[in-house]
């Protein structure tokens, strides 16, 4: 199936435009699961990647069915050497047995010859010593970086779309975004608007029966006039809005790069569901419970 609408049928299915970022520090640990960890491996890696799959495995446990995707954030894994990528490995794979749909934030890209190992590895399958081809990572979406340009991107997408797709960075959601992005180019158009058309350009004939294509963008929901600007540029594009929430974007700035229609859009939360025990709000709630109840919470606000 078309990868967007795979997302519209999701989204269907789970009443949610939500997608809940697997980003997991040993911080946001429930103590129960850090005790167990440090009593069977003491404070190592291997104690680190058992805690976090652990805890991913019960918070796609406890939100399957009512959010539209996850996305696990690679930086977090790679942090932890090879038993953190494991941990990924695994948490990719369970997601994928559960039926959700997985955005991995891994912010890729190289020149063309490197994109392409990326694609294989994160999106597709490599090619093995015999002819095979060897599967990689299983991830649906891959977030990329496209400002080195189309030869940087195409390895990603193909000539015709697949069954997986790509969000690439038009305007994030972090502060100093605007020291590149939204610098005046000679025609007064903005960098990042420059970039919004390259991705409308890239994405033509690519649409599926949604009317959205499979190659998306990544746009914050911290700048939400922007967001709007950058719709009417990339009118048949999935938005992937990270910022909602802890970052300080309010349901109405996640939702101004919506189309007409209201569809269009995939929100991010990340801390404020999967460290929703840490919060006054769920006290007393297990850590699972937090994560649904954090969930419903953010459905409704984004109704």
């Amino acid at each position: 199936m078309h990868p967007a609408d795979r997302f519209s049928s999701a989204i269907a299915a789970s009443h949610s435009i939500a997608c809940v970022g697997l980003d997991p520090r040993p911080a946001l640990i429930p103590p129960e699961l850090v005790a167990d960890s440090l009593s069977r491996h003491g404070d190592t890696v291997e104690a680190v990647a058992e805690a976090f799959l652990t805890f991913n495995r019960g918070i796609i446990h406890a939100i399957t069915g009512h959010c539209a995707a996850v996305k696990p954030q690679v930086a977090c894994y790679e942090a932890y050497g090879p038993a953190g990528m494991h941990c990924l490995f695994e948490t990719i794979r369970f997601a994928r047995e559960r039926g959700i749909e997985i955005i991995v934030d891994g912010k890729r890209n190289d020149i063309g010859s490197t994109a392409e190992h990326y694609a294989q590895g994160w999106l597709g399958s490599a090619p093995g010593l015999g002819g095979k081809s060897l599967p990689g990572w299983g991830g649906d979406w891959l977030t990329v970086n496209g400002y080195l340009g189309a030869d940087g991107i195409a390895p990603f997408t193909g000539k015709a779309p697949t069954t997986t797709g790509i969000f690439v960075l038009v305007k994030t959601s972090n502060p100093s975004s605007g020291e590149l992005q939204d610098q005046a180019l000679a025609d007064g158009s903005a960098v990042m608007e420059a970039m919004a058309r390259l991705v409308q350009r890239w994405g033509q004939g690519r649409q599926g029966t949604c009317g959205l294509n499979d190659i998306g963008a990544v746009v914050g929901a911290t700048w939400p006039a922007q967001a709007r600007r950058l719709r009417e540029l990339m009118p048949d594009t999935l938005f992937l809005v990270p910022g909602y929430g802890a970052q300080g974007g309010s349901a109405a700035d996640a939702k101004a790069g919506a189309r007409p229609d209201g569809s269009g859009i995939l929100i991010n939360s990340s801390r404020g569901i999967i460290g929703a025990w840490k919060e006054k709000t769920y006290a007393g709630l297990p850590w699972t419970d937090a994560a649904r109840a954090a969930l419903e919470a953010m459905n409704k606000d984004l109704e």
